[in-house]
């Protein structure tokens, strides 16, 4: 794909991307695929998905009791159980607010350690990379931003987000559901929305603005960003989803640079020219 040849454009000292089609075929690739690069806050998905495969297996329940009082998996995983950002310190009532929080990841990765016995990282290597031969990819601390990864991995996890052999079809629809609709937050980087829009550790794109996906992306695009320069994301209208990760902390460069690449890449999968 030509498009993919715009992250030689980034100012950034390495980049990686990929599209991947809802059939599991790669549409193209570009850049140093198979090297490692931090994930940052791209880590969540990935915890995320390990946790449903937890619900799956009936380690946890999703409305069973997790972190602060009268939260649950489900206020965790949906960033409204009222933690705060980096401190485990209640800020709202659970279900009130969408407050983006790694802590609440972190108390989320601890519980299902406790519920299945087996240390978190490890948890997700057996649930989620080693099934997908994500062979470069581990998580190296926090469940919240501490994976690393590459976008030949990111590929496989792509894939399955598009076409689940992991999960149930319909926990994945769950997942990619808004939880708690209408709710207001912060989308770090990009300032207060209203709505917040968040399924099951994945955010919503919904009617955003600013975002960092493009202005042809459609509402249901759903992903992650990180502040490692990184970001996943897949649309169902598009039928494909795409990968890129760089070396160079999230910054103006990636508010101005993202979109239109975004756009670029829509454009090209569906013949038509790029807004």
């Amino acid at each position: 794909m030509e498009s993919l040849q715009i992250i030689e454009n980034w100012p950034v000292p390495a980049a990686a991307a990929a599209v991947v089609r809802a059939d599991g075929s790669v549409a193209g690739s570009h850049g140093p695929v198979d090297r490692r690069f931090a994930l940052a806050s791209v880590t969540k998905p990935l915890a995320a998905y390990a946790a449903l495969v937890a619900y799956e297996e009936g380690a946890v329940e999703l409305d069973e009791p997790a972190g602060p009082e009268g939260s649950t998996v489900r206020h965790l995983l949906a960033h409204t159980s009222g933690l705060a950002f980096d401190e485990h310190r209640v800020m709202a009532p659970p279900g009130t607010r969408r407050l983006y929080s790694n802590a609440g990841f972190e108390v989320l990765g601890d519980h299902i350690a406790k519920a299945t016995g087996i240390p978190f990282a490890e948890y997700v290597h057996q649930a989620v990379f080693e099934p997908l031969g994500m062979a470069s990819t581990t998580l190296e601390g926090s469940p919240a931003k501490d994976g690393v990864s590459t976008v030949s991995d990111l590929v496989r996890f792509a894939a399955e987000l598009q076409a689940p052999r992991l999960l149930d079809v319909r926990t994945v629809a769950e997942a990619t559901t808004v939880v708690h609709p209408g709710l207001k937050g912060v989308l770090p980087g990009y300032g207060h929305q209203s709505p917040n829009d968040f399924g099951l550790g994945l955010e919503i794109r919904g009617q955003k603005s600013p975002h960092w996906t493009g202005a042809g992306s459609s509402p249901r695009t759903f992903g992650h960003f990180g502040q490692a320069g990184t970001f996943l994301w897949v649309d169902p209208e598009a039928r494909a989803a795409c990968v890129a990760l760089a070396d160079r902390a999230f910054g103006p460069w990636a508010v101005e640079a993202w979109p239109p690449f975004t756009d670029a890449v829509l454009a090209e999968l569906s013949g038509r020219p790029a807004r």
